[in-house]
C-alpha cells in the first residue's frame, strides 16, 4: 500500500472516525491541484517549441493521477466475478488453417507490434533487452525481423513491423534498426510516454526539470497500457487504417513464441471471420504451478476482462493462484481491431485498471509509478474473446534459466522461429531453476557452460552455488546440483546425469 502524507491521505483504509467525506474530497482536490501546479512548473523548464507536445503528455499523466486519487484501492469485488461463458475462450485446435491463395490478402490487413521498452539490466546487460543474443548470435530483434521477412517473402506480402520503444531504448534501437535497411520489412518506431515518478513523501514529481537525460531515475515509461494513446498520437494508427489494415498483433519482444499465427488471423480477417466482429483477442494458455501469479481471464458485469494478482483482495489470493479455479493465464499476445482502437479512443471509453508500482531510487527516495497493462483494455471492446493457445506460443526470456532453454537442443531455429525438437517426447518445457548469485547475469551464465547441455530428456533442473559444466554434458529426468558455500562443483565433459542429486565439492583438475 502506498504511503501518503496526512494532508494528501486520499485512499487510506484506516480513517479516523472524525474524518468526513467532505474532508477527503478536499484533500483529493488539493493533491491534484498541487500536482498540476508542479506539472506547469516542469513545463516552464523547456523551450516554448517543445511545450505543446509535453503538455499533452503530462496532461495524460495528470489524468492518470486524478483517476488514481478517485479509486478506492486496487481490489475488485470478488463476489461480482461470473463463471466464464462457454464461448468466451476458443480452443486453438478448433481453428482452421487458411487456404494458401488467401494468405497474402489476409497478411495485407495485419500490422505486427512489439513492445520494446525494456532494458536488459535484470540480466546484467546494457541497452535494450531486444539486442541480447539469444540463439546463434541472433538477438530478439534479429529473430523478429527474420520471422516477418520470411512471411513477406513466402506470401509476397508487406507486413510492417512496429516497435514501441521507451525513452530508455529509443536511441539505441534507432541505431540498430538501420542494419535492416536491405531486408524486406518496413520498420516503424514510436515512443511510449515518459511520466514523472512521484515522491511517496510529498506526492509530487521528484523531477526538477524536463531534461530526462539529466535525471533518468526521475522518469519512467508507464507500462504497456500506454500503447493505445501513443500509437494514435504517433500517426501510425491513422496511417495503417488508411492503408486498409484491420488488425494489429501485439506482443512482448522477449516472448520468442509470439509469432504471426495464420490460424488466428483466419478467424479475424479470413474465411473463418465471425459474423459478429471480434475486436479483441487475448491469447491465453493452460496455467501450471509455475504461472500462478500470471493474469487470468474472468467474466464480470457481462464483459470479459483481465484479472491481475494486484487487483485480488488479500483473502482471495490463494483462490486466484488455484490452477483448478482459474485454468488459463494471459500470454500478453494480443490481437486488436485498429478501427475499434480508434473508436474507443475517440469516444474516451478506454478504461484500464491502475497498477501502483512502489520503488526506491538509488539515493533512497521512495517513489510511486502509476502504470496500466495493455490487456486490461479488453473490457472496452466488443466481441472480445480468449483463445487457448499451445504453450509453445509463450516462450518468454526473463531470466538466464529461460535463456538455457532457448539456447539448447530443445529447439531448432527455422526462419527466425524456435521450433521444439521432435525428439522431445512431451510438449512441456523442463522446469529450470538456476541460482541467482552465480547465474543471473548473462555473461556469468555463459561462462559457466563450455556449451549448453543436452536437455531433450530433462524434466527438472535445479543448480545452486558455484557450479560449472564441461562440454557435451547430458541432463535427463530430475537433476539437482548444489554446491555449498565455499565449495565448487565442476561437471566433467561428457557426463550423463539422470535423476541425480550432486552436492558437496567436486573439482576437475588439469593435469
Amino acid at each position: 500500500m502506498l504511503d501518503v502524507p496526512h494532508e494528501a491521505k486520499v485512499r487510506g483504509h484506516q480513517r479516523a472516525p472524525s474524518d468526513s467525506k467532505e474532508f477527503h474530497e478536499v484533500t483529493k482536490r488539493d493533491a491534484l491541484r498541487l500536482l498540476e501546479n508542479d506539472v506547469d512548473r516542469l513545463l516552464q523548464t523547456t523551450e516554448p517549441a517543445r511545450q505543446p507536445a509535453l503538455r499533452a503528455e503530462l496532461g495524460r499523466f495528470a489524468d492518470l493521477f486524478g483517476r488514481f486519487l478517485q479509486e478506492e484501492g486496487p481490489a475488485l469485488d470478488w463476489n461480482k466475478i461470473q463463471k466464464l461463458p462457454e464461448n468466451a475462450v476458443m480452443n486453438y485446435s478448433n481453428l482452421k488453417l487458411p487456404k494458401n491463395e488467401q494468405i497474402r490478402n489476409m497478411l495485407d490487413k495485419l500490422v505486427v507490434i512489439k513492445l520494446n521498452g525494456g532494458l536488459g539490466t535484470s540480466m546484467g546487460c546494457h541497452g535494450p533487452k531486444s539486442v541480447i543474443p539469444v540463439r546463434s548470435d541472433l538477438t530478439f530483434l534479429d529473430l523478429t525481423v527474420q520471422q516477418i521477412e520470411n512471411l513477406n517473402k513466402t506470401y509476397d506480402a508487406n507486413v510492417p513491423l512496429v516497435l514501441m520503444n521507451s525513452f530508455n531504448t529509443d536511441e539505441d534501437t534507432e541505431k540498430i534498426v538501420r542494419k535492416y535497411k536491405g531486408f524486406r520489412v518496413q520498420i516503424h518506431t514510436f515512443n511510449q510516454s515518459c511520466f514523472p515518478r512521484i515522491s511517496r513523501e510529498h506526492f509530487l514529481p521528484v523531477a526538477k526539470d524536463v531534461d530526462v537525460e539529466k535525471d533518468m531515475e526521475a522518469w519512467y515509461p508507464p507500462g504497456h497500457g500506454d500503447f493505445y494513446d501513443t500509437f494514435r498520437n504517433s500517426g501510425l494508427l491513422k496511417k495503417f487504417i488508411e492503408e486498409g489494415r484491420e488488425y494489429c498483433f501485439l506482443s512482448n519482444i522477449d516472448n520468442l513464441g509470439a509469432t504471426v499465427d495464420l490460424n488466428i488471423l483466419n478467424k479475424l480477417v479470413g474465411e473463418e471471420r465471425a459474423t459478429t466482429p471480434v475486436e479483441f483477442v487475448m491469447e491465453v494458455t493452460d496455467k501450471t504451478r509455475a504461472d500462478v501469479k500470471g493474469g487470468t481471464l474472468i467474466q464480470m458485469e457481462n464483459k470479459l476482462r483481465l484479472l491481475e494478482i494486484a487487483q485480488v483482495p488479500p483473502e482471495h489470493v490463494d483462490d486466484f493462484k488455484s490452477v483448478k479455479t482459474f485454468k488459463f493465464f494471459n500470454t500478453n499476445n494480443i490481437w486488436a481491431n485498429l478501427a475499434a482502437i480508434d473508436r474507443v479512443l475517440r469516444e474516451k471509453t478506454l478504461n484500464m485498471e491502475i497498477i501502483v508500482n512502489n520503488k526506491t531510487l538509488e539515493n533512497g527516495t521512495r517513489v510511486v509509478q502509476l502504470e496500466t497493462a495493455v490487456g486490461a483494455a479488453m473490457k472496452c471492446f466488443d466481441g472480445a474473446i480468449g483463445i487457448n493457445v499451445p504453450r509453445s506460443r509463450f516462450l518468454p526470456v526473463k531470466k538466464s534459466s529461460d535463456l538455457l532453454l532457448v539456447m539448447s537442443n530443445l529447439y531448432t531455429l527455422k526462419n527466425g522461429s524456435l521450433v521444439m525438437s521432435p525428439q522431445r517426447m512431451f510438449p512441456t518445457t523442463p522446469l529450470v531453476k538456476l541460482g541467482e548469485n552465480h547465474f543471473s547475469k548473462v555473461k556469468e551464465f555463459l561462462g559457466r557452460f563450455a556449451n549448453i547441455p543436452d536437455i531433450i530428456e530433462l524434466d527438472h533442473l535445479t543448480v545452486s552455488g558455484d557450479v560449472t559444466f564441461g562440454r557435451g554434458v547430458s541432463l535427463r529426468g530430475t537433476v539437482i546440483i548444489i554446491a555449498n558455500h565455499g565449495d565448487r562443483i565442476d561437471i566433467p565433459a561428457g557426463a550423463i546425469l539422470e535423476n541425480k542429486i550432486v552436492s558437496g565439492n567436486m573439482r576437475i583438475l588439469d593435469h
